[in-house]
């Protein structure tokens, strides 16, 4: 896919949320006229699709696109927030896993899943994000949302004996508006654990290719 001045792909580092990058290129390029199309978590890594200028007007066409996630899910833990940034509210030990079971757990996720929105997330509910009526501690059940795995194949997993957790390396390629926090929960369900994202790094959108992007 060719890109032109209008649309920068930028390799987002772990830490920073996506508007910080925003923040950064209108300072580097003195243009005001920037947004993006899809929101990263600040501890994912990855594929951020830029517009500047003219390029803005092409960004929601650009939000409909698949994507293609990898993700470390952390199998024995589940957290408030979906992923490492929040606090633990369920635990169990896990010692081993089958990888056969892992392999056919995944293959049955593929296809169309109505699965709850993470609670801290952007979508709103009475025109007010998810993420604020979290914050104040406000109890509440998310809504569910239509999402669609593509394919799902695991890479690796390994162990910490220590603490008796399992991370289960996965790539998810997915349509727009899936959660993989959602994702990784559901997935330590089938497993009978319970489960989140420790690691999410997004190498493509559509055509557009990490190995494309620059870094900030």
């Amino acid at each position: 896919m060719s890109l032109n001045e209008n649309i920068i792909l930028i390799d987002k580092p772990k830490g920073i949320t996506s508007f910080d990058v925003i923040r950064e290129l209108r300072k580097e390029l003195g243009i005001k006229k920037i947004g993006h199309a899809g929101t990263l978590d600040p501890l994912a890594t990855g594929l951020l699709i830029v517009g500047v200028g003219e390029g803005t007007k092409k960004l929601n066409e650009y939000l409909k696109l698949d994507k293609v996630y990898l993700v470390d899910i952390l199998v024995g833990e589940k957290r408030d927030t979906g992923d490492l940034e929040g606090k633990i509210i369920e635990e169990s030990e896990v010692n081993e896993l089958d990888v056969s079971k892992v392999k056919n757990m995944l293959q049955e996720m593929v296809g169309g899943l109505t699965l709850p929105v993470p609670r801290y997330s952007a979508i709103k509910e009475r025109g007010e994000p998810l993420y604020k009526k979290a914050r104040r501690g406000e109890e509440f059940k998310p809504s569910e949302r239509k999402m669609i795995v593509y394919s799902a194949k695991s890479y690796d997993i390994s162990y910490d004996l220590e603490k008796k957790r399992a991370v289960v390396k996965v790539e998810f390629n997915v349509s727009s508006g899936t959660y993989i926090r959602s994702l990784a929960e559901e997935f330590g369900k089938r497993l009978g654990h319970p489960a989140t994202v420790a690691e999410l790094r997004r190498i493509s959108i559509g055509n557009f290719k990490i190995e494309d992007a620059r870094s900030i």
